[in-house]
């Protein structure tokens, strides 16, 4: 049986994504709680729940916008882990996995994009 967003492999990987930031934030400092630390979470947090909101949505259209959303996101936890890496909150030894899995779910939406797009001009 389906289970819609849950199956897709980009769902799950920025869900793991998502717990990753939650756990590199855990050791920032007090005072980043209303920063970056809470910036961060809400970025990566926003990756998988915009692709659950589009696919929810079953529409292609809307699909394809909150996958938009998704790229948006993701392209804002990559600022900002470069920026706690620049501020020595982070080590980019630290950074590198997540980086390149956010590499990977980018490729994937963009994928996505265009395979939906392409059902939208068959329809």
């Amino acid at each position: 049986m389906t289970q819609g967003y849950r199956d897709l492999v980009v769902w799950q990987q920025a869900m793991d994504v998502a717990v990753e930031t939650y756990r590199l934030t855990s050791s920032f400092p007090k005072e980043e709680i209303f920063g970056l630390t809470s910036q961060m979470r809400r970025a990566a947090v926003s990756i998988a729940s915009n692709i659950a909101e589009g696919e929810g949505r079953k529409s292609k259209n809307e699909f394809s916008h909150f996958l938009g959303i998704a790229l948006g996101s993701k392209s804002e936890l990559e600022t900002q882990l470069i920026l706690s890496e620049r501020v020595n909150l982070l080590k980019t030894t630290d950074t590198e996995p997540i980086k390149k899995s956010l590499d990977d779910i980018g490729k994937m939406l963009t994928a996505l994009r265009r395979k939906i797009g392409s059902q939208k001009n068959v329809e």
